[in-house]
């Protein structure tokens, strides 16, 4: 598991019910996010009530994880609202629940003002057990809020994230 004490922890957004990292929501993950200005980290374990097979982390599980970490890593860095537009996860290793988990996000290009492709991957200790590639639609504040991406109150609700 990645040390992330060293690094700058991230708003944590509690006031909306996100299933990855709202913390109000009691079945999610309630990930926490922290950022070396370069990527974006998070640590967590899954819990067993999200098992797919047996012991496994359900693969649904680890695309969330996976897209999540990219999104705010979009978010922190690039300072854009984002949605998600393609996602492909490559699962290398099996990810048991209970076990302990860094998710890291990278920005692999920003293709232009408006859309970037992002890179993720899930380690338990040093092992690479799945890996992400993504590509995000970058939108402004008024772009966001005249597609109805978010109203007044989200846009309010995000903005810690802008300047951090």
């Amino acid at each position: 598991m990645t040390e992330l004490k060293k690094y700058r922890q991230l708003p944590i957004l509690d006031n909306h019910g996100c299933f990855a990292c709202g913390h109000t929501n009691s079945s999610g993950l309630r990930m926490e996010f922290f950022t070396d200005e370069e990527s974006v980290y998070s640590n967590l374990t899954v819990p067993p009530h999200l098992c797919g097979w047996s012991n496994l982390a359900h693969g649904g599980i680890i695309s969330t994880i996976l897209d999540e970490v990219m999104s705010w890593t979009a978010i922190c860095l690039l300072k854009k609202i984002i949605l998600t537009k393609t996602i492909s996860v490559d699962f290398i290793r099996p990810v048991f629940v209970g076990t302990e988990l860094t998710a890291e996000g990278k920005i692999l290009e920003v293709i232009n003002e408006r859309e970037a492709v992002m890179h993720g991957i899930i380690r338990n200790s040093e092992t690479i057990c799945a890996k992400s590639r993504g590509t995000f639609a970058l939108l402004t504040p008024d772009t966001a809020m005249r597609l109805k991406v978010v109203d007044e109150k989200a846009l309010k609700d995000i903005e810690p994230l802008f300047n951090a």
